[in-house]
């Protein structure tokens, strides 16, 4: 009986979605910062034919990849504002304003998917009351593989790290960096291939997509496999908008959005032996940290989660004693 409910549920959003006049036809834009070949911007396009398809056309969404209609620290007001109906952006990015938006990127509290599906579904009701309080509303989520440390040079302790150029993209990165002595630049991933060409940068910490996709095998050639934590990129949309849809093309983006949550989180988890497959094909050492350079990493990370801690106040402390427990 369930299920002859849900069919007729689905069969009569569908037919009224067809029913609906094409002058009714919503034209969406969602600005992203990764190149088109990333697994991020494939899920994206993917998610924009699914949203198509099951909106019998009533909705399009055109996806701008690669910074290409905003800059990755614009996308969050451009969306806020209307300029923008949809976006992605790596959540990270808004951790200066409010450091509950860097829970995933605490050093080694989630380190494997696992963990990271727990530590965001946690999360998320508070991600989503403050998206809510700034008139945005979350539809999905999906993660980066784990992160590693790209390196022009062999590391054998954490006394390697000072010096190095290294390029940050959110406040942990920065912190990190500046606490293992390092050269700290933000640079965003559409600039990132021209930053270490030019030797602005180089080295960073970031998953094998990022290395991947910029061939960083050109410009550095070792890549140590840290596991430090597996930050999200959200996916957001303006609330007005949102609310101007119909309840029907509501319904099927919702259903969209929870399918293009589950093929990202698996296609994640499926590139990452094969991005440090391909470092290794294209010239690159992949290896484990030394237990030196592990500990050094180690005492980094536990200055990095006291320091996020205090700045995130109650309820940052609130998500780390549940996902703790």
């Amino acid at each position: 009986m369930k299920l002859l409910r849900t069919a007729l549920f689905g069969a009569g959003i569908a037919l009224s979605l067809a029913a609906a006049p094409a002058s009714a036809q919503v034209k969406w834009d969602l600005p992203a910062g990764y190149a088109a070949s990333n697994f991020h911007s494939e899920t994206l396009v993917s998610f924009a034919d699914d949203v198509r398809q099951a909106t019998n056309g009533a909705l399009q969404i055109t996806v701008h990849a690669n910074a290409s209609l905003f800059k990755v620290p614009e996308i969050k007001r451009a969306v806020q504002t209307g300029q923008a109906q949809i976006g992605e952006l790596l959540m990270v990015v808004l951790e200066n304003e409010d450091a509950v938006f860097g829970v995933d990127n605490v050093p080694f509290l989630a380190t494997s998917f696992a963990d990271a599906k727990t530590l965001a579904d946690i999360s998320k009701p508070q991600i989503e009351r403050r998206l809510q309080a700034q008139g945005m509303r979350l539809l999905y989520w999906v993660p980066w593989p784990p992160q590693g440390f790209y390196s022009p040079k062999p590391l054998a302790s954490g006394e390697d790290l000072r010096g190095l150029r290294f390029r940050s993209y959110g406040a942990s990165a920065a912190r990190l960096g500046e606490l293992a002595g390092m050269q700290v630049t933000t640079v965003q991933a559409a600039e990132l291939a021209q930053a270490f060409s030019t030797g602005r940068v180089n080295s960073m910490i970031s998953s094998g997509a990022t290395g991947f996709d910029t061939k960083l095998w050109e410009h550095v050639k070792h890549f140590y496999d840290v596991q430090a934590w597996l930050p999200k990129n959200m996916i957001f949309v303006n609330e007005r908008a949102w609310q101007s849809l119909t309840p029907q093309v509501r319904d099927a983006v919702t259903a969209a959005a929870a399918r293009a949550e589950a093929k990202g989180w698996a296609r994640s988890q499926e590139l990452t032996n094969f991005y440090l497959d391909e470092f290794k094909k294209n010239g690159m050492t992949v290896e484990a940290p030394s237990p030196a350079l592990k500990a050094a990493f180690a005492r980094f990370g536990e200055a990095l989660a006291a320091d996020w801690l205090q700045r995130a106040g109650a309820d940052g402390q609130a998500i780390v004693e549940a996902f703790r427990k």
